[in-house]
């Protein structure tokens, strides 16, 4: 592993993330909203800070391997954080302390959607697209490390895509082909986006309005430029679209490509990941539904549109709103809570566990019970027609495992600041599975908790985008061996 080569890529990064400042300058420009010199003094140290993590390192040339990646990609995410920080804190509007802006760039970053601020609608226009930014760059950022880094770091069941999407290697290095197949998700994503935003804007948003969902849509990630989010608007047309486009984005990215490469539509039929998602939402609708009217909380259309309308944000983990859920009586806010713990497919922008990761749990224990009632059968565990290898389901369920150590040790944590239990359980559910939105105290907001939770969850967030492992590995004596 080579120090050097870690800080010029680095450099670069910070450099490259300054020119994603000029944005929100034209905008504060453009609205004349006083902000735009707290982005220009971010993008001066950004850029600054770039370059001299760059050009003293620019001749360092090495081949990467898989150890460079976990350096590489958890940087990554903690540097850009940090930095992505810098204009919410040097802004006098929202006027964020430092713990509050490092808390919203990361949970714009991560795609979470968790927020400090309350009164978005009266923020800074720039502010406003900022925060929306964050998510589409951090959105696209995790769907080409899930699907052309990750699996090739062999991170617990990502390696199923070795050999099913394009560009993942069967090696242990990093080489070019992952820029092509970046490249080619990098389109993808900016297709959707495009579409996302005329069908917003043909909808009835204005452009600024739809830019910024579309991003945030697009991206899985929830943040909005109000405060009441989608049902700012009330357009069953509008939640529509949120709807097919968050479905559509929680698909892995690699099985979009197939199908667009190959043209044959019958790939997302022939996916027992895509099946079992939909499958999964259109129950999880079903009963939102059903509850919503057997209990009379809304009547037949309303019911029908906030209960598919949220069903389908908390399962994908997007978190966007046109109703309070928490407030839905019965075990209902509950189920759909724990649906976040489900999330998205793998290799998507999506956040939680992964559909694949259950899907194999699930197959693994119907496994057990058959082996229970034949004892010397020899039983495999088959996705679709792809044979499961005794090492996959090992990673899967050390995963899992690992997944709820921290996830009570977070709890721990948060409960130690004085939050109560339902507070603190799904503020650390919301925080690893990047969903946003939770219960008690957070279900609107993270702004009044402890300064010490928000770190916690911060850690959470990452831990929970970059799937756990690739940022425990670097606490691990072994791996800093040579």
């Amino acid at each position: 592993m080579s120090p050097r080569v870690t800080l010029r890529i680095l450099g670069l990064l910070l450099m490259l993330f300054s020119l994603t400042l000029l944005p929100p300058i034209l905008i504060s420009w453009l609205f004349v909203d006083g902000v735009w010199e707290a982005f220009a003094v971010a993008l001066a140290i950004t850029a600054a800070t770039g370059a001299l993590l760059y050009v003293p390192n620019r001749n360092a040339r090495k081949e990467l391997r898989t150890r460079d990646g976990f350096v590489i990609t958890v940087m990554f995410w903690s540097v850009l954080g940090l930095f992505g920080s810098l204009p919410l804190m040097l802004a006098s509007d929202p006027a964020l302390s430092w713990t509050d802006a490092v808390f919203e760039s990361f949970s714009g970053l991560t795609t979470t959607g968790a927020t400090v601020i309350t009164g978005i609608d009266l923020l800074p226009d720039s502010i406003r697209y900022y925060r929306q930014q964050l998510q589409w760059l951090g959105g696209m950022g995790i769907v080409v490390l899930a699907v052309a880094i990750l699996p090739t770091l062999g991170i617990g069941g990502m390696q199923l895509y070795r050999t099913e999407i394009p560009g993942p290697l069967k090696d242990s290095k990093l080489t070019p082909r992952i820029t092509e197949t970046a490249k080619a998700l990098w389109y993808i994503y900016a297709a959707l986006t495009l579409a996302c935003f005329l069908a917003y804007w043909a909808a009835g948003m204005n452009w600024f309005d739809a830019l910024g969902h579309s991003f945030s849509t697009v991206a899985i990630g929830g943040f909005s430029t109000y405060d009441a989010s989608i049902g700012y608007f009330d357009s069953v047309a509008i939640e529509l679209i949120a709807v097919f486009f968050m479905i559509v984005s929680s698909i892995s990215f690699g099985l979009h490509f197939a199908v667009w490469r190959e043209k044959r539509i019958r790939h997302y039929l022939a996916d027992p990941e895509f099946r079992f998602f939909v499958g999964f939402l259109l129950l999880l609708s079903l009963i939102s539904i059903a509850t919503l009217l057997i209990t009379r909380t809304h009547d037949g259309l309303t019911a029908l549109r906030h209960g598919l309308f949220e069903a389908v944000s908390i399962a994908t983990t997007a978190g966007f709103g046109v109703a309070d859920f928490s407030a839905w009586p019965g075990a209902l806010p509950f189920l759909l809570f724990v649906a976040a713990f489900v999330g998205a497919c793998s290799g998507s922008a999506g956040g939680g566990i992964k559909v694949v990761r259950i899907l194999l749990i699930l197959k693994q224990g119907m496994r057990e019970v058959l082996r229970l009632i034949h004892p010397n059968a020899v039983i495999s565990i088959k996705v679709g027609k792809a044979r499961i290898t005794d090492n996959v389901a090992q990673a899967v369920w050390g995963f899992f495992s690992v997944y709820v150590m921290l996830f009570l040790l977070m709890l721990i944590g948060l409960l130690a600041t004085g939050l109560d239990q339902v507070t603190a359980w799904s503020a650390v559910g919301a925080a690893l599975n990047n969903l946003g939105p939770g219960l008690g105290e957070v279900a609107n907001d993270y702004g009044d908790i402890p300064a010490l939770a928000k770190w916690i969850l911060v850690a959470a967030m990452v831990l929970g985008r970059l799937e756990i492992f690739t940022v425990l590995v670097l606490f691990t004596p072994a791996f800093w061996r040579r």
